[in-house]
């Protein structure tokens, strides 16, 4: 099939010139060849006799045989100038259409032999016209991924923060912590406004179209920028009120004192641990198992970095001193958190031990007002069904109580709780007094452990011990169950975590500050 494309032309016009020229090639060669042949024809030797019969008519009546007859050399004339005037001929025509014509592209090489031609191309098109790039716009997961991570960073610096906080107020007092103290509180309320939204986020709400969610998203991850930032903005000025770069002596100091404080109420915590063991059953120590052995670990860690420090500024290199200081001070940190889970949990199963008599008979109390009273809210029969669990509630914990074992206080009195909270009436006030007390009992526990596996522990853990804080400061039973529950969950998802990622190594020289600024000690470690 012929192509209708203008790349075909420049061959038919080469093929036109080609067999032009070879006529006229071909006409001239005719002519040469008609003048020449009759020389070459003629014999230039001496003739032979040859021995004829005598002619009749004379010898001078004949012509001479080596003359040539102009009627010879007329046709080979005429060719040359037939052949002559076709090639001017052709030779003009090519002329003129070359003038009148736009020049073809030029005709791409032959492909090579064995190899299919490659197709003709396509008519050229418009160029088509270039839009503004569109903005990237991250998928839900990733906007997820983002809100969870930017948590985590944020909550890291505001403990950071208020940990070293903790040092700086020692040995300079309250006055000059005070806007560092400030700051801080502005970065605590931005980031328990992020976990805010990422809790109503991981229960459902908002329940609207996908844009709702993903400002939810955007709202938490912008809070937890906010957060940084103010930690950011004053990372430089505690620094200098500090002045670890140039004199870490005196907080080095400060330091020292509280590690060797520590070391004594560590050896008292072992000894509390033991009598705990012995007055309670084992469920009781269970949030603080092994805490007295890690604490002994932070204190040698501890020990290590503070003489670090210590001969380093002795060596006058202070930034050295700065970052070690730091590290040091993590660790009696963690250390001290371990200690007082200790010393907290004694505090907390004797009230509760001393509060459960109290508390069933409040209960007995709550239970036989609901029971008289008109249900409203709830059916008649889910109101007797409630108070049938509540009362095999209290007679188990009686039973407890009274069988001359070991028992969990903590336990027994939160069954009490969650058991008398469906039907309270809010009549007896022992009964917010003992949610209270449990309720808070498992937010620091949470709270402790989180603050020590910081680098392995998630949002999610942390999310719901930010959900649980917030129900505490709730005065009804309902609030302070549900701030339990939380606690109880945020503690199982933390553990789980350290259980995946391992335990944490030892403790960075991590500062006061946000993400731009808080590991401004790692560059001198």
């Amino acid at each position: 099939m012929t192509s209708s494309s203008p790349r075909g032309r420049p061959r038919r016009t080469a093929s036109h010139i080609s067999v032009r020229v070879a006529h006229a090639a071909l006409g001239g060669t005719v002519g040469v060849v008609w003048l020449v042949l009759p020389g070459m024809t003629t014999i230039s030797g001496p003739p032979v006799a040859i021995a004829h019969p005598a002619p009749a008519t004379s010898t001078a009546a004949q012509p001479r045989e080596d003359e040539t007859s102009p009627t010879d050399l007329l046709l080979p004339l005429v060719a040359v100038g037939a052949a002559g005037l076709l090639a001017g001929y052709g030779y003009l025509r090519h002329t003129r259409r070359t003038r009148t014509r736009t020049p073809p592209t030029a005709e791409p090489p032959a492909p090579p032999a064995g190899t299919a031609p490659a197709p003709p191309a396509a008519e050229p098109r418009p160029a088509p016209t270039l839009l503004p790039p569109r903005p990237y716009t991250p998928t839900p997961d990733e906007l997820d991924r983002q809100a969870r991570a930017a948590l985590v960073e944020a909550d890291d610096c505001v403990r950071t923060s208020r940990e070293e906080l903790h040092f700086v107020r020692e040995l300079h007092g309250p006055q000059p912590v005070e806007p560092f103290a400030r700051a801080l509180r502005e970065a605590e309320g931005e980031l328990a406004a992020a976990f805010a939204l990422r809790q109503r986020y991981d229960e459902g709400l908002p329940q609207e179209e996908d844009s709702a969610r993903r400002h939810t998203l955007a709202g938490i991850t912008g809070r937890c920028a906010e957060a940084g930032r103010v930690l950011d903005a004053h990372a430089a000025a505690l620094d200098e009120l500090r002045a670890l770069d140039t004199d870490p002596a005196a907080a080095l100091g400060v330091a020292e004192a509280r590690f060797r404080a520590l070391a004594a109420r560590t050896g008292d915590a072992q000894a509390t641990l033991t009598a705990l063991g012995e007055r309670y059953a084992h469920s009781a120590l269970a949030p603080v198992v092994g805490y007295v052995e890690m604490a002994k670990d932070r204190l040698v860690t501890a020990t290590t970095r503070l003489n670090e420090a210590r001969q380093a500024a002795d060596r006058g290199e202070s930034g050295h001193a700065a970052a070690r200081l730091r590290s040091g001070e993590a660790a009696v940190a963690h250390a001290e958190v371990f200690v007082t889970a200790v010393e907290r949990l004694a505090r907390e199963l004797a009230a509760a031990r001393s509060m459960l008599p109290a508390a069933l008979t409040g209960a007995e109390a709550e239970l036989a007002a609901a029971r008289r009273a008109t249900p409203v809210d709830i059916p008649p029969g889910e109101l007797r069904s409630r108070a049938a669990h509540a009362d095999a509630v209290l007679t188990s914990v009686r039973l407890e109580l009274t069988g001359g074992r070991p028992y969990d206080p903590l336990a027994q009195l939160r069954r009490i709780v969650r058991a008398l909270a469906p039907v309270a009436t809010g009549r007896a006030g022992v009964l917010p007094a003992a949610g209270r007390l449990t309720a808070g009992s498992a937010v620091a526990g949470a709270d402790g452990f989180v603050a020590t596996h910081l680098g392995v522990v998630g949002a999610e853990a942390r999310t719901r011990l930010a959900a649980a804080t917030a129900s505490l400061r709730s005065d009804a039973l309902p609030g302070l169950v549900a701030a339990d529950a939380l606690a109880t969950a945020a503690r199982d998802h933390a553990e789980q975590d350290v259980r995946v990622h391992g335990p944490p190594l030892e403790p960075e020289p991590l500062s006061y500050g946000g993400p731009a600024t808080r590991r401004r000690r790692e560059t001198t470690a």
